[in-house]
């Protein structure tokens, strides 16, 4: 046999072979840890492409709650990928779902000490950092678990703090001082947090009033480049809205606020405090998220007029008051922003008033709303309203979600409404709106 024989020529070669850099890079991107591991073996240049960097700089690793044969895998093989590929690593989720007794948040908790300790020595890019719904106040977390975990995660932000840009510890439920040592961490390195956007919403247990907090309101002040801050109600303070204007005022976009009904939201905040958020902070944004907080005097304490209000939620859960009315906060509270409001939500149990024209006034004096949502009681005609004043360029909405609740099991009769109105208007849905319209038995 000669030695021309014994080469292989190349239209004989796979087209595997011969694939750009860019189109392998992108086989692999879809694959799993396991494929790409197998695919690894294949070839020096395959095995070369298994450390791109590009592979590994996302990563969402879960971590169940529950006891069954294939979690230990789960922890160890979250150590093999830090161990691996941490190095190339830029924005990490982390979810830990439901733990279901002290036994598995210790092996949480010392599989995170390694993995967190592990990247801290061998990633200098991390970016973004998730870890949410913790909830560190239940009782599967032991102290000693607890403060171990704490402690962990506040030496690993420590070394993060330089590069970190985006940190959600949603959910994490720790005490005032447990928050604060926390934060304290981001800027342990120069003495303020250069993080730009930052996840706080439910991060202190529920009940505590953080706005009487000097800890909570001296560490705020060391933030200095924030964008965006999502917290709940019960962290706002004249204090901290006076640090956020001085240190933040260039720089910050969007403060989504979470109103609980069990969170305390008493305080009072004067409207000369958000009026000079808002004289520095010129491209502010704030959205409010209310949860069972309904009633007009609670709510027109809290939504002062001199707040940019882009958004607001308003949600009851169900629950129904006969003594509380939504009327006089469609009619006189909320159009006092009607020329910032952008989007609303609206899920309540309106049994016992009809507030069909209310809304619409609403919908038509919030000339850059453009996301109307609602769950209520409502008569079917209501949606037509809306969808005619659109029509005649009355209102601009992009999006028009409605559930419309009836006291009857049967809905066909709504049902046969909906489908004629649809059919009258569906050129303007099809061409203009993101239209979800339903009739739902509330019994």
């Amino acid at each position: 046999m000669d030695d021309e024989s014994q080469l292989t020529h190349p239209q004989d070669q796979s087209c595997w072979a011969t694939l750009p850099d860019v189109c392998l890079r992108r086989v692999f991107w879809w694959l799993g840890d396991r494929d790409r591991s197998r695919a690894a073996l294949v070839c020096r240049k395959w095995n070369q492409m298994m450390y791109s960097a590009d592979l590994w700089r996302y990563r969402t690793i879960i971590f169940s709650g529950r006891p069954f044969r294939v979690q230990a895998s789960e922890f160890e093989s979250a150590l093999w990928y830090v161990k691996k590929f941490g190095c190339y690593l830029e924005h990490l989720e982390i979810k830990f779902l439901n733990p279901y007794n002290a036994v598995l948040t210790k092996k949480f908790q010392v599989t995170m000490r390694g993995l967190l300790s592990c990247l801290g020595k061998s990633n200098n890019r991390l970016k973004s950092l998730s870890i949410q719904h913790l909830e560190l106040d239940r009782l599967v977390w032991r102290n000693s678990i607890r403060s171990s975990f704490i402690k962990s995660l506040s030496f690993f932000l420590k070394k993060m703090s330089k590069h970190l840009e985006y940190l959600n510890l949603k959910g994490a439920r720790l005490t005032v001082d447990q928050g604060c040592n926390v934060l304290n961490s981001l800027s342990y390195l120069r003495n303020e947090s250069m993080l730009s956007e930052l996840n706080i919403e439910d991060f202190f247990s529920h009940h505590l009033a953080v706005y009487s907090s000097p800890q909570f309101n001296k560490t705020m002040a060391t933030f200095h480049n924030l964008v965006s801050l999502t917290l709940n109600y019960n962290c706002i303070s004249d204090e901290l809205l006076e640090n956020l204007s001085e240190n933040n005022g260039s720089t910050l976009w969007t403060i989504n606020i979470k109103c609980h009904i069990h969170d305390p939201h008493g305080q009072v905040i004067w409207g000369m405090s958000w009026a000079k958020l808002a004289k520095h902070a010129t491209n502010l944004k704030v959205n409010f998220f209310f949860e069972r907080v309904m009633k007009y005097e609670r709510l027109a304490r809290i939504l002062l007029q001199e707040i940019p209000i882009r958004s607001i939620s308003l949600r009851s859960c169900y629950f129904s008051d006969p003594d509380w009315s939504m009327r006089p906060t469609l009619t006189d509270l909320l159009p006092t922003f009607r020329n910032t409001l952008q989007k609303l939500t609206f899920e309540f149990n309106n049994n016992h008033e009809a507030l069909d024209e209310e809304l619409h006034l609403l919908i038509l004096s919030c000339r850059k709303l453009f996301y109307f949502k609602i769950w209520a009681f409502l008569d079917v005609k209501f949606v037509e309203r809306i969808l005619k004043s659109q029509e005649e360029g009355q209102c601009t909405l992009r999006t028009l979600k409605v559930r419309i609740y009836t006291n009857r099991y049967e809905t066909n009769e709504e049902d046969r409404t909906l489908r004629e109105i649809y059919r009258k208007y569906r050129k303007l849905i099809d061409s203009e709106l993101n239209y979800f319209v339903i009739a739902y038995p509330m019994m």
